[in-house]
């Protein structure tokens, strides 16, 4: 009999099964091979969650917890995932394919957003209010919303889990977090932190499956006070029409077809570097992944001369080696899209410049550093989300060319912009339709940093102070200073 993993979902404190025993397989990219099985929840676990959940915001040790002592749960959290980061960085590159040396290091820099909310979780404070009516004193307190659905993909998970999860606990709240279908294994290894961490029963949950009808269940579920999604575009609408269920607080952060613009003063290594970074890291499965590239028209040859150089000395292979410099893709599903667009693209005029192929590697998964010269913006490819090593090239004559190319999108996450000139960084800057903008540099991120989109990309924000208080609500409290009795107001005067 096979020796594979045999995963459990996290509720109300406990390891469980799916109600009914059903579960899916998990795939190892690397080698094509399943290397575990993962619970398939019903509609019955989603609600046997969101009830612990609401159960953990409303009575028992969490809502009797002051805000410092829940920022002690949280830096505890920190400690532990520092601690455990080697072994959760190799389980996420074993299940998703992603290189081990990102991963583990992603791990390790995770447990600084810990800190930083559980810093944030004894601050958060109401205001006084200048009322215009005399002897009334009028202030207002932040209060927790209460359940938390939170639903994040299988790319950058334990970080995209962190960003929901540090604010929300900070703030008072209790969670249930859905794991992608694709790798849920990281975040399952991830839980058990959690009590570890001093948090109760009930106040994280984690739970797997699909999207109907675990993620549709969670959404809609009458007792979920904010859903905080991470995603693509149509499952993202699917959210939305759920929520009219329950009237929950929506926040968006959805996909990306981010440009970098190189101006012809850059400095052409650094960009090169900077760009194939953004487009060739983590394989391309990013959400910032600098896959539009639009060059100005004079130093374009040059440019490209020496991405091409760069993409063609990757390292493909074994992710978990550290030689290795760019592992496989997740899916099946993002390889047909990847050679499905490439060849509409080639219909429609552009040339693919190199890659353009899978890779000769362990498992059919893994994709060639793709570059691809586009006539035109307006092929399907310029703006279609592939979640792969391929980036499409657009030149342009000036800014305001330059400008109109990275607006030319449904997209709006990020962007970047090469530049030495300071005054046109910050004009462009300014111009640009993305929620973050990076200026010589690309896919930096701090805790202290808020980053969502625009257009088709979402909203709401993420990480940052902010963000806590996204997770609450204000309630304004009115105090009569008078020792007066009140009139009756039905008596004629």
């Amino acid at each position: 009999m096979t020796d594979y993993t045999h995963y459990k979902m996290l509720i109300d404190g406990q390891w469980v099964s799916a109600s009914d025993g059903a579960k899916f397989d998990s795939l190892n990219p690397t080698t094509g091979k399943i290397w575990a099985t993962v619970p398939e929840a019903t509609a019955q676990d989603v609600d046997r969650a969101v009830r612990a959940a609401d159960r953990a915001f409303t009575e028992g040790l969490w809502p009797a917890m002051s805000a410092s002592e829940r920022g002690h749960c949280l830096r505890r959290l920190a400690m532990l995932l520092l601690e455990r980061s080697d072994e959760l960085g190799a389980i996420e590159t074993i299940d998703t394919g992603k290189m081990l040396k990102e991963t583990r290091w992603q791990a390790k820099y995770i447990s600084e957003f810990f800190h930083f909310f559980a810093g944030c979780a004894d601050k958060i404070h109401g205001e006084t209010l200048p009322i215009d009516k005399p002897d009334l004193f009028v202030f207002t307190n932040r209060e927790p919303l209460g359940v938390i659905a939170a639903v994040v993909p299988w790319n950058s998970q334990l970080f995209l889990s962190a960003v929901k999860i540090g604010p929300a606990l900070a703030a008072g709240n209790t969670i249930v977090l859905k794991a992608s279908e694709f790798a849920s294994a990281a975040i399952l290894e991830f839980g058990a932190l959690i009590a570890e961490a001093g948090i109760p029963d009930g106040v994280v949950n984690i739970i797997t499956g699909h999207g109907d009808p675990c993620g549709r269940e969670l959404t809609s579920h009458p007792l979920v006070a904010r859903i905080s999604f991470t995603g693509g575009t149509n499952a993202a609408r699917h959210v939305i029409a759920n929520s009219t269920h329950n009237f929950a607080q929506v926040s968006l952060e959805l996909g990306g077809k981010s440009p970098i613009i190189v101006f012809e003063d850059a400095d052409i290594d650094s960009a090169v570097n900077g760009a194939a970074g953004g487009i060739f890291g983590a394989s391309g499965q990013s959400c910032v992944a600098g896959s539009r590239l639009l060059l100005h028209e004079d130093i374009a040859d040059q440019f490209i001369d020496k991405m091409q150089a760069i993409a063609a000395g990757i390292n493909i292979g074994d992710p978990m080696l550290e030689q290795t410099e760019m592992g496989p893709l997740c899916t099946f599903g993002q390889l047909e899209t990847i050679e499905r667009e490439l060849a509409h693209a080639k219909t429609q005029g552009a040339t693919v410049i190199c890659g353009g192929q899978r890779a000769e590697a362990s498992s059919e998964m893994f994709f060639q550093p793709t570059i691809v010269a586009c006539p035109n913006p307006d092929l399907r490819i310029v703006d279609t989300e592939l979640f792969g090593p391929v980036v499409t090239v657009l030149r342009f004559k000036d800014e305001a060319d330059a400008i109109r190319l990275a607006n030319h999108s449904e997209h709006g996450l990020a962007a970047g912009i090469f530049t030495r000139a300071s005054a046109r960084s910050l004009r462009v800057a300014k111009a640009v339709k993305a929620g973050i903008i990076w200026i010589n540099t690309y896919r930096a991120i701090s805790p202290m940093a808020e980053f969502g989109g625009m257009k088709n990309s979402g909203y709401g924000r993420e990480s940052g102070y902010q963000a806590v208080y996204d997770y609450t609500r204000p309630k304004t409290v009115w105090v009569n200073t008078s020792d007066a009795p009140l009139g009756n107001q039905f008596v004629a005067r």
